[in-house]
């Protein structure tokens, strides 16, 4: 599966994009060579959405920084 397909042709392989996403792929959807979406999986996505959870929890950041410097032997327990 290509990195790139446009709106036709995804809709033409819906099967294969999920397949190629499953597998850790990501296919951006371009519309007139304009890119308008990206198909990722399930998996990669819920990553992303743990790492942006965690970016913005300044504590955590701060918990990581000083472990990063030696200052923290653990870093702390992220509460939902």
């Amino acid at each position: 599966m290509k990195s790139t397909v446009s709106v036709s042709e995804g809709q033409d392989n819906f099967p294969a994009l999920v397949k190629a996403a499953e597998k850790g792929s990501v296919v951006t959807v371009t519309r007139h060579d304009v890119p308008v979406a990206c198909v990722i999986g399930h998996e990669r996505m819920s990553a992303i959405v743990e790492t942006l959870e965690v970016m913005g929890n300044a504590a955590a950041m701060n918990a990581i920084a000083e472990h990063k410097q030696g200052k923290r032997r653990h870093v702390l327990t992220l509460d939902k």
